[in-house]
Formats: structure tokens, sequence, C-alpha cells
């Protein structure tokens, strides 16, 4: 029997080459996995032995011959089959395990050339394991490590010789051409992502990371499933607490997207069914975190409670008194995951801060998906398009809790009014089917909590279509407006503002989500 390895993940190589050993398979392998083996004293056939033909061109052409693919496409018993391996002295291979360049790695650094990426495309390793795959009945194919134990152990019980189990041998087929398919969707995205316009065909690559209890509601089937995207959910840890829900998950990448705006200065928000009920910068975590829960106390039972750094003890201290369901930093201090360890029931998840945000968000509907660029508030280079449209310009502190209110409302749901005062909402009227609505629940919510909109800044996510939202802010005492505009009504609303004395900036960008 002969068993071809040639793998760029070396974990357990040696280990399950020895057992193949024992278990009567001639080794043949390639390159540094050779070298590995060798190392590891275990006995190899160079695949130069094999073809004929030297490794050539930098390794690029090596296993890409008859005698390699013959060996892994023939049906033994197949009289023509058998004749052809005959004539040209191939030799039948019944074990491949290969893994590919890794090129989804090399792609994520940042510093990585498209000449490097081109050179970390896989050609023969791809190849090899859709030949075993497609001939899977006669040829054992491994392409996860993880996997070694369990093939050692159904080849020592006789369970994966040719017809005995077929289930196992089509699961191992199955798992290669999910994992060539998701490789080549790898490239393809890469290939496409640098574009100005939208490629005429994606690909998404979904692996299933966790089986969840149920969806929105205990009725409905449910599972996690990942892209490949760096810093995305795939690399979330879990340090304490029940098994996350589906809710919870929907809740945790909201919450994340919500802190992008700030990189710099500790920012906290709370999130209740995926659009915040407070969110606010401060000096500390605890300070940002204290100022978010102060917008809506009532609403923030049963959150998720999202940091944008280190969480310390102070933080985690703060939160004794109120029930979370998750929170969710970058990482954690561990004085801070002892406190939370107190709660049996509370999730403490770490999700590292993207490097930066996805550049295709996806939208799913019947039969298809809207795929549109990544929403961004545009930060400095946005600021130099906005224009004070009214007879009065914003004061020094207007324009700092300007700046927080428009970064903040842009995670709040449509139609969305965001209050702010000092770096901190104070109110929040968000996924309200008018504008006017929007503005009076963000007035009402502020007084609810004790707070007086006296003085406030008002960030609206859309332009207002009529005076009526910018006459109720006014009347409860906001003094500056930050809106898109654009509106055939905006000579109507800016007098609205003059006559009662606001100062409005218009940025020029809409900041829907639905």
């Amino acid at each position: 029997m002969r068993a071809l390895l040639s793998v760029s993940d070396k974990r357990g190589i040696v280990e399950f080459a020895r057992a193949l050993v024992a278990l009567g398979y001639e080794i043949v392998s390639t390159g540094g996995t050779a070298e590995a083996l060798r190392q590891g004293g275990v006995a190899v056939v160079p695949i130069e032995r094999v073809t004929g033909f030297p490794e050539m061109m930098d390794g690029r052409v090596k296993t890409l011959h008859p005698k390699v693919h013959g060996g892994l496409l023939a049906r033994r018993g197949h009289a023509g089959d058998e004749r052809a391996l005959k004539e040209h002295g191939i030799t039948p291979i019944d074990l491949v395990a290969v893994n590919l360049y890794p090129f989804r790695e090399t792609v994520a650094k940042p510093e990585t050339t498209f000449e490097q990426a081109i050179e970390h495309i896989d050609i023969g390793g791809p190849s090899m394991l859709r030949s075993a795959a497609k001939n899977h009945e006669r040829v054992v194919v491994v392409v996860d490590p993880d996997d070694y134990p369990k093939i050692i152990a159904a080849l020592r019980a006789g369970s994966l010789t040719p017809g005995a189990s077929p289930g196992l041998r089509r699961d191992l087929a199955a798992k290669v051409f999910a994992h060539t398919a998701a490789y080549d969707a790898t490239i393809v995205n890469y290939l496409t992502r640098t574009g100005e316009e939208l490629p005429a065909a994606l690909t998404l690559i979904l692996e299933r990371r966790q089986a969840l209890r149920y969806g929105e509601n205990p009725h409905q089937r449910a599972a996690l499933y990942a892209t490949d995207e760096a810093r995305g959910i795939r690399e979330l840890v879990q340090h304490h607490g029940k098994e996350l829900s589906f809710n919870n998950l929907l809740d945790v990448d909201a919450a994340v997207s919500a802190l992008v705006p700030w990189a710099d200065r500790p920012a906290c928000v709370i999130i209740k069914h995926t659009t915040p009920c407070g969110i606010a910068l401060g000096a500390t975590p605890a300070e940002a975190y204290t100022r978010a829960l102060d917008t809506d106390r009532t609403s923030a039972f049963g959150s998720v409670v999202a940091f944008n750094t280190v969480v310390d003890r102070a933080a985690a201290e703060a939160m004794r008194e109120l029930f979370v369901e998750v929170v969710v930093a970058p990482r954690y201090h561990d004085d801070a995951l002892a406190v939370y360890r107190e709660k049996k029931n509370l999730r403490v998840v770490e999700l590292p801060r993207p490097a930066a945000e996805p550049a295709w968000d996806f939208k799913r509907i019947r039969g298809g998906f809207l795929v549109q660029d990544r929403f961004h508030p545009g930060g400095e280079a946005a600021e130099a398009a906005w224009k004070v449209v009214t007879k009065r310009e914003p004061s020094g502190v207007e324009w700092r809790d300007l700046r927080f209110a428009w970064a903040a409302v842009a995670a709040v749901k449509s139609n969305a009014i965001l209050l702010a005062k000092g770096e901190a909402a104070i109110g929040i009227g968000a996924g309200q089917m008018s504008r006017v609505d929007a503005s009076f629940l963000a007035v009402h919510k502020a007084r609810q909590q004790g707070f007086d909109p006296a003085g406030a800044v008002l960030a609206s996510d859309a332009f207002f279509p009529f005076r009526d939202g910018v006459d109720e802010a006014a009347q409860a005492g906001v003094t500056a407006i930050i809106q898109p505009g654009g509106s055939v009504r905006d000579a109507e609303v800016i007098a609205a503002a003059d006559e009662r004395g606001l100062a409005m900036v218009f940025t020029g960008m809409r900041q829907f989500r639905h």
C-alpha cells in the first residue's frame, strides 16, 4: 500500500506517517514534508523518484504528473485502468494526506505583496485532493490534520478497506471538495476585492462553527457559520458563561460595529435588539460604561455591553448591579475576568478590534443577497464636506458633541434621532416610522432618565422632511443639530432652526440602518 503525504500544516504529520508505516504503508512525500518526515525517523520515497522528474520552478511543479494522478484516479478492478497502470509503470496510491499553501493567512497580512500572494496559490495540492476525492471509493483522502487519529483508528479496525465504510469515505471526500471550494473562493475574492466596481460574481465561504440551541425564537433551528474574514466572528473567544445564543451573536456584532468610530478613546455601547440604548465616551472604561448606562438604565436590563478597549477590574466592578447577557471587548485584565466569573450565566467574550471594516456588507433577501459597500461615518475626511447652514455657528462644546452624536447615530436603527451631551447619548429615538416621532421619543427618553435636554445637540441619520422635528427638538432645549440635508424643504427646516436660534450642520451623508 502507498500513501502520499504533502502538507503545509505539519501538525501531527510525523506521528501520522509512523502509524501508517506500522500498518504497512510506503510513504511518498514532497519537499518540506519529506524533510520533516526524515527528521522524524520515517523512511520516505521522494516524489521525484516516482515521477522521474525533479521538483522544478521553485516548487511550482512537482506532483502534476501522470504517475501521481494515474495512481490516484485508477479504478481497481477496472480492466482498462489496470492495463494502463501496468503499461506505464504506475503504482496505485491508496491514501493521500494533503493540505494547502496558507493563502488566506498570507493575504490577511497587510505587508503581503500581490506577487507573494500569487505564489501562495496552491496548484498541485488541490489537484491531488480532487483526484483522490473523486476516487474516494478506492483512495482515503485526508485534508484536515485533526482527522489523523480518526483515520488511523479506522485503518487499524479494518473499517476503511474499500467498500467497508462508504459513509466515512464519502464524508472525507465531501470535506475535501468543501475545502478546495473555499480555497478557490478566497482567491477569487482576493483578486476581485481591489476593483472599483462590485464584481460580476461573489463567492461566500461559510464554515459552520457552532450549533446553536435555537434561532431568534425557540422553534427555529440555527447555527453559526463564519466567513474567512480576518478578525471576524471566527476569532471570538468565550471566557465564561452560558452558550451564546442566536440573538446574543446578532447583538455582539451590532455592538462591535457601533464602536468602530472610536479607536483612541475608551468607549462603551449598550445594545438591545441590535440598536444602542446607551453609548458614551469616557476617560476610563468604567466611566464610559457608567455614562452609557445612564442613557437608559431601564432598557439596559438584559443587554449586551461592549467596550473598544481592554476591560479592567474597575469597569467589571461597575457592572456588578446590572443584569447583562453578554460583555464583549478586545481584551480583559485577569482581575476583571475574576469579577465577571462571579456571575454564573454572564457570557464574557473576547473579539479583536478589526484592523479594517470589511469591504462589503451583505443582507439576505429571498433568492439572493443585497451587497453594498460597508458603511463608515467617514471621519475627518468626510468632515471636510460638512457645512454650517444656519446663521449661528456651533460653539466649541457643540462641535465636540455634534461629532460624537453623528458617529453614534450611525449605529441606531432608522428613523434615528440621538441627543448628546458631553460625548454621551442622553436620549435615543430608534426605529420610528416618522422622524418627528423619533425626535419626540429621544426627548421623552432623556427626560425619563432624568436628563434635561436643554443645551444638548441632536443628530439625525437622514434629513428632516418637515420642520416639525426641528421644532420638537428646539422646544425641548436642543441648541445644535447635525443632519445630512438634501430635503426639498431644507430651506424651511433651516428657517425653523434660525427662528429658534439653533446651529445646524449639513453633512451631505445619509446614515440609514435598516
